[in-house]
């Protein structure tokens, strides 16, 4: 060939390359109203950002026909790009290919991507949309899962991994997006679940749908797997680029500064008059965020899953933070199982990527009841512990009203290295409410008195006077100070700014044991 004919024979490979498993298939793909994985790849990145890899790769398989199906690219399209003028690197799963089933071939281009991100220190994207292990090619195609999972962990606390599940996610394919730092599911056109609902029957006769067993709604509601229920491919997106915002690039990067104009000393006086007078009434907490944070704009995570519990993205002063908060709205902020691992792992995220990390509590303990003591809440409830007392990042606490009993001790204390503790005036302190330590403390005498009912209730006064108030603990040094809640953004941002040089290390070892 001379050189215009090369050149036309790299264009016509290219152009068959992009076309996947055909025109036909990729209206199929529009038909159900889903993008391909190049366009879903254009709608990520930076216009025209985008370097390919191994367009031309292809499969090795010559059994069961496999040596008559080869598509340029094998099922995947992989590179890099930029997003907002960062670097990432790219996955995207071609449903079109052989129902985007992962070879051998396939692993070795997703592994190539993240082998590079992890050398270059930027964040790793999967876009999946995929039938599962390609059957054909029996243990290849499981050691090619194999050595994706093996880079997850890798890369784990290294660079930032995003998965977003665009189509189906079964069987062993589930494992690599649940060991990446974000889940972002589609409703009503994706799923995740390690057996299909035929399985499920023949096994324990359930009769449950592909949507109930594992859709969007189910992993963003019940099982937590998935951190955003995205309502179209372009919301999922969307998703990802906001949260890719919050974040550095690695693990030794701090998180992009954004410049606000919004006054550091601004008082939000609504919040003087939030808490209500009656301490069983709830409030909302997002109010206390939304009102302190730069631009009223809080970007939450897992919104759907133990709602008792609030986590997410935020600014102070142009600086991003992971913010941690009781919500009072759902069981009265209690921690459960679920919400101790929530916010657990959201916690120990921002540890590993340098984001300072607020926390408001308002929290009457830990849920009671068999149903919690039989699935584990000391175990789990030690995980929320564990986070915070690890963590080496900046840590603000403001405790807006009750911090009882162990929750306090979890909930960011001064004694988990908690950094900068503030609490508002009405905030109750203690290891218990004003009402049940009386009880405990003064049961008999009230039986034994002419009034118990008044008896307890000047008891109660007493305790709340002597112990279940702010000031005690300022006493201590256990808070730093006792602060008027409208000015909560300003002594934040100026916490956060003292703090901005921290340095604080944990004993060398190896890795701890994490109560799991």
């Amino acid at each position: 060939m001379n050189t215009n004919e090369q050149l036309e024979h790299l264009k016509k490979l290219r152009e068959e390359a992009k076309l996947g498993g055909g025109q036909a298939r990729i209206d199929r793909q529009h038909a159900k109203g889903s993008m391909t994985a190049r366009e879903r790849i254009d709608l990520l990145l930076d216009n025209g950002s985008f370097e390919e890899f191994d367009m031309f790769k292809l499969h090795r398989c010559t059994d069961f026909g496999m040596e008559n199906q080869k598509f340029l690219g094998d099922g995947v399209v992989t590179g890099h790009g930029t997003v907002d003028g960062r670097i990432v690197y790219v996955y995207a799963q071609d449903f079109t290919v052989l129902g985007g089933s992962l070879s051998e071939t396939m692993a070795e281009k997703i592994c190539k991507v993240m082998d590079l991100a992890m050398k270059n220190g930027a964040p790793v994207i999967g876009l999946g949309d995929s039938g599962g292990a390609r059957i054909q090619e029996g243990i290849e195609s499981l050691a090619g899962f194999s050595e994706i999972f093996q880079r997850n962990v890798m890369a784990s606390g290294v660079v930032p991994q995003i998965s977003a599940i665009f189509g189906p996610c079964a069987g062993g394919a589930v494992y690599s997006p649940a060991l990446t730092d974000f889940v972002i599911m589609v409703q009503d056109q994706s799923y995740m679940f390690l057996t299909g609902p035929k399985v499920v029957k023949s096994v324990t006769h359930e009769d449950v749908t592909t949507e109930e067993l594992g859709g969007a709604a189910m992993h963003s509601s019940k099982s937590g797997v998935s951190d955003y229920p995205a309502t179209s491919g372009a919301d999922a997106i969307e998703y990802i680029r906001r949260l890719l915002s919050f974040l550095p690039q690695n693990n030794l990067e701090n998180p992009p500064v954004i410049p606000t104009e919004d006054p550091i000393v601004r008082s939000s006086a609504g919040l003087n008059a939030l808490i209500p007078d009656n301490p069983n009434s709830a409030y909302d907490m997002k109010e206390v965020i939304l009102q302190t944070v730069d631009n009223n704009d809080f970007f939450e995570i897992k919104a759907n899953f133990a709602p008792n519990i609030i986590i997410g993205f935020a600014r102070y002063g142009g600086v991003p933070v992971g913010i941690v908060a009781n919500q009072p709205l759902h069981l009265s902020g209690v921690l459960d199982i679920d919400s101790s691992v929530k916010a657990a792992r959201f916690v120990r995220f921002c540890d590993c990527f340098n984001i300072p990390v607020v926390t408001f509590v308002d929290v009457p303990g830990f849920l009671p009841g068999t149903a919690q003591e039989y699935g584990g809440v000391i175990r789990n409830g030690a995980k929320i512990l564990y986070a915070y007392a690890e963590a080496t990042i900046p840590k603000v606490t403001v405790i807006t009203r009750k911090a009882y009993g162990g929750a306090y001790c979890v909930m960011s204390s001064k004694h988990l290295r908690g950094d900068i503790n503030y609490a508002w005036p009405g905030a109750e302190i203690a290891v218990m409410g004003a009402k049940g330590a009386s009880g405990v403390l003064h049961g008999k005498d009230a039986r034994d008195s002419d009034d118990p009912k008044a008896f307890l209730a000047e008891k109660e006064k007493e305790y709340q006077g002597k112990v279940a108030n702010p000031y005690v603990a300022a006493q201590r040094g256990y808070i730093d100070d006792i602060i008027e809640p409208a000015n909560t953004r300003a002594r934040i941002v100026r916490a956060l700014g003292l703090l901005d040089n921290k340095r604080d290390t944990n004993p060398m070892k190896k890795h701890g044991n994490i109560p799991l």
